[in-house]
């Protein structure tokens, strides 16, 4: 209640009235709002019990002191100066201020003084506080993400930008570490982009990594294009090499998201750090795609992102409405706020219900549910919608107290209100900004999501057929390029409403970024023909290639459209768009300015290769690919002179795979790669297991390698890398089988790694010599100390005699090369007996023994007898 010294004398009178001492004391005792009175000396005479309780005091703890005594020293002189104001000067004053109450408990309280001069002249200070904690919590939430979008459109330097997205994430979720990095120039290396709360010292020691499989989380995102989730460091393999510096800085967990362009290509990357292991929710996933998103925005879009105004405002915050009502709820007094608000006077209101002076937004049941709280807790909180006198409608939030007699009967309510129109409206801003096109005002992405979800609802619950429609423009880049992005931006506005009214009533378009759009044509028939999209895609290709003046150049482009039709192609929203996206690309490449209907029997053969990739992923993280080993002997003395290392994959549901049905998924994915350098990191760990078991002499063991693998220009750095980890094994046990030398591009770049990895103590094999158009230059020119002959050959020698020349040739060439020889596909005495007679001393094949686990090895060698015919 604010008392005002130009009240005239009727309204004293008026307020000695007993009966409204009865409600004031009510006020003061029920309402929920702490209230104090001060006398001329800033000293507490009289306290509600919702003050008491704010401060944890009694009454007699509180009266005759200023209670400032027990805040800290700026605070108390903060109070006290603002006190000392409203007594001396006689105006009102409304602030937020912060209280601190203890070491954990600091409150923000928005408090209105005024002061009040009694028929003798002495002078009161009166106060009402209001706790707004928690709505100070969410501006500061709002604020900041306001506060982001506005660094984005203000051309400031994109590090204060990143690490502001990063405080947005971080005030949010606590628990979160975030990173940003940066892909540099060349593309190859990630650079610091943003990381306020990760420890100097990693920062610095990531700065400039190269991207690739097994760099980390990031490092491999950047490189593959997709989301890495490691829930667990220390056992996950791509955070080997990293797996010291993440401990040292305390870091268990690390989610990465590339940030990628509206092309799709790599940015960046977007990291959530965790001090535990900690696998991702659904929310979380959410908040890592809407970051990425965002810091997308800022990296790519920021320059041309400046002409974006946020439409918004600090909320400003109101002072009370106050409306005492009887314990029939017929209003009895108003204060003069109320009247500044509404409109109405004292006079006008007083008798009326406080529900006739809401708006008719509000349902019956609303008010039955609020005044049934009201009358169980004693008290109701929310939003109301009430009408002004002139008509006009606006929002308050209310509390409305229940205030209770002697016998705990309600005597009277008391309605708080403050006026949060223009909150609301400022929410309706952003919530516009977040869901449409700054440019064109058409929907975005989220809201295409969005509708597209609802329509394909609508479309099961009324069994009709929809079509997703992806469009992109063709030619505008170069219109971008010639007349500058102002031009090209009017040009977009321009078609966008030209679209737009090509489509039907209850079709949508959006537009989710650069000069791509989406749009989704609804209520088509079940048994969908061309006769029902066509038309609206020949008026769309239309619209598109309409010429348009822009400040006196007449600009044209055309439209390459992709479509997909829903349910035929009976997918969910995000393959529909993406289906639609990959028909249009197809339009693009026949020649642009046409439609193209997405081929679901195409799909499927790539999603087969998908779920293929997926699988072996899967495999490898997974420890589900396994190693047999197939005996090297030498026919003539009976020893045995080493192993080849055959990769097969012990699948949970099919069993024992061959290489046969999983190498050729992967023989264009980089996980070919990855997979090569697991099995020659294998196979040193067998060796040195085998020698810790007591296997003497030491044997080697021969890995097939592909040809591109042996190209990758850190192949020498991998060896050395390998070989480093495990120290107990000589170098030399390993041998490398080059596989598929037809494929081998730079001969001098391959001769020299293998040089390399020679100068190292490896061995290398030539494993399909005979096979290839160019034996001869690759026996030449590549320093292979061994030379195997193709099983192909072998197996037929003793039947076909153009294979047993091939083979004789083999030997001769090999012992003219002064290259050692071995013979692969031995099945059978005779085999070994024709090649010995040639030769060839070394064998390997199913005569001698198959492949088999590493744990049955040493018991092989034990029982192994070389046959007495072959030693003759």
């Amino acid at each position: 209640m604010t008392f005002k010294e130009s009240q005239d004398t009727s309204t004293l009178t008026f307020i000695n009235n007993e009966q409204t001492k009865l409600y004031l004391h009510a006020i003061l005792t029920n309402t929920r709002d702490p209230i104090f009175v001060k006398d001329n000396e800033c000293k507490l005479i009289l306290v509600n019990n919702a003050f008491c309780q704010l401060f944890g005091l009694s009454r007699k703890d509180i009266i005759g002191k200023t209670l400032a005594e027990k805040v800290p020293p700026l605070e108390r002189e903060h109070f006290l100066a603002i006190d000392k104001k409203v007594l001396e000067e006689g105006k009102e004053i409304l602030c937020e201020e912060t209280l601190t109450l203890s070491a954990e408990q600091v409150k923000i309280i928005s408090t209105r003084k005024s002061r009040f001069t009694d028929n003798l002249g002495n002078r009161y200070l009166i106060g009402v506080i209001h706790d707004i904690t928690e709505r100070k919590k969410n501006e500061l939430r709002k604020k900041s993400h306001r506060h982001v979008l506005e660094l984005i459109t203000s051309g400031k330097p994109l590090a204060i930008i990143l690490d502001a997205i990063l405080h947005l994430v971080e005030q949010d979720n606590p628990e979160m570490i975030c990173s940003i990095l940066l892909l540099d120039n060349s593309g190859q290396h990630l650079i610091s982009g943003s990381a306020p709360r990760l420890p100097t010292f990693y920062s610095e020691a990531i700065h400039g990594v190269e991207i690739g499989i097994g760099v980390g989380s990031c490092g491999t995102a950047a490189f593959m294009n997709e989301r890495i989730i490691v829930d667990d460091i220390e056992s996950h393999p791509y955070w080997e090499p990293y797996k010291g510096l993440a401990k040292e800085a305390g870091l268990a967990s690390c989610w990465s998201e590339p940030i990628r362009s509206t092309e799709g290509d790599v940015l960046g990357t977007f990291a959530i750090y965790h001090n535990e292991i900690n696998a991702p929710t659904k929310a979380d996933l959410t908040v890592i795609e809407q970051t990425a998103s965002l810091a997308s925005i800022a990296i790519e879009k920021k320059h041309t992102e400046d002409k974006l105004k946020l439409a918004a405002s600090v909320f400003s915050h109101a002072r009370e409405s106050i409306i005492i009502t009887d314990e029939n709820n017929h209003i009895i007094n108003v204060n003069a706020r109320f009247s500044e608000v509404s409109g109405y006077y004292h006079e006008e209101v007083l008798g009326k219900k406080p529900q006739s002076l809401m708006s008719d937004v509000h349902s019956p049941e609303f008010h039955d549910v609020m005044w049934e709280e009201v009358n169980a807790n004693g008290y109701w909180i929310g939003e109301v919608v009430s009408r002004h006198k002139s008509g006009k409608k606006y929002t308050e939030m209310q509390t409305i107290s229940a205030v209770r007699d002697e016998h705990n009967k309600v005597s009277h309510y008391v309605i708080l209100a403050n006026d949060i129109t223009s909150m609301k409206e400022y929410q309706k801003q952003l919530e516009h900004i977040a869901h449409f096109d700054v440019l064109t005002n058409l929907p975005n992405r989220v809201l295409l999501a969005d509708r597209l979800s609802q329509a394909l609802l609508q479309c099961n619950r009324q069994k009709q057929s929809l079509a997703v429609v992806f469009l992109d423009l063709d030619g505008f880049k170069a219109i971008n390029d010639a007349y500058g992005h102002d031009i090209g931006d009017e040009l977009l506005i321009s078609l966008s409403g030209l679209m737009k009214a090509s489509l039907r009533e209850g079709d949508s378009l959006a537009r989710i970024g650069g000069d791509e759009f989406v749009a989704v044509l609804t209520n088509l028939p079940e048994k969908i023909t061309p006769m029902d999209y066509v038309p609206i895609l020949e008026r769309l290709l239309l619209a598109a290639s309409a010429p348009v003046m822009v400040n006196g150049a007449i600009l044209n482009v055309s439209a390459s459209i992709g479509v997909t039709l829903y349910p035929q192609d009976n997918v969910d929203a995000d393959q529909l768009m993406r289906h639609a996206d990959q028909a249009m690309y197809i339009a693009k490449e026949r020649g642009k300015n046409r439609h193209h209907l997405f081929d679901i029997a195409q799909d499927d053969a790539v999603k087969v290769q998908r779920e293929g990739l997926n699988a072996i992923r899967h495999a490898l993280d997974h420890n589900e690919f396994v190693l047999h080993y197939q005996p090297k002997v030498n026919m003539r003395s009976g020893t045995v002179i080493g192993f080849e290392a055959l990769i097969r994959w012990q699948h949970p549901k099919k069993g024992l795979l061959s290489p046969a049905e999983f190498l050729p998924i992967i023989e264009n994915n980089p996980m070919n790669i990855e997979m090569g350098e697991w099995v020659i990191n294998s196979a040193l760990t067998q060796i040195s297991q085998w020698q810790k078991q007591g296997l003497h002499p030491p044997l080697n063991i021969s890995v097939n390698i592909a040809a591109v693998q042996l190209q990758q220009p850190k192949f020498t750095k991998n060896i050395i890398k390998l070989l480093k980890s495990h120290p107990d094994v000589e170098p030399h046990l390993l041998e490398l089988e080059v596989l598929e030398t037809s494929a081998l591009d730079d001969i001098s770049h391959v001769s020299a790694t293998m040089n390399a990895c020679i100068k190292l103590g490896v061995n290398f094999a030539l494993d399909d010599f005979g096979t290839g158009y160019s034996s001869l230059t690759y026996l030449r020119r590549l320093p292979a100390s061994l030379i195997k002959i193709d099983q192909s050959f072998v197996r037929d020698m003793l039947c076909d005699p153009d294979d047993s020349a091939i083979v004789e040739g083999v030997i001769a060439l090999a012992k003219s090369f002064k290259r050692n020889v071995i013979a692969e596909g031995v099945e059978t005495i005779e085999h070994g007996k024709a090649l010995l007679k040639l030769g060839c001393d070394l064998a390997q094949g199913y005569g001698i023994a198959k492949p088999m686990p590493a744990n049955e090895i040493p018991q092989w060698i034990d029982s192994w007898q070389c046959n007495e015919v072959w030693q003759q």
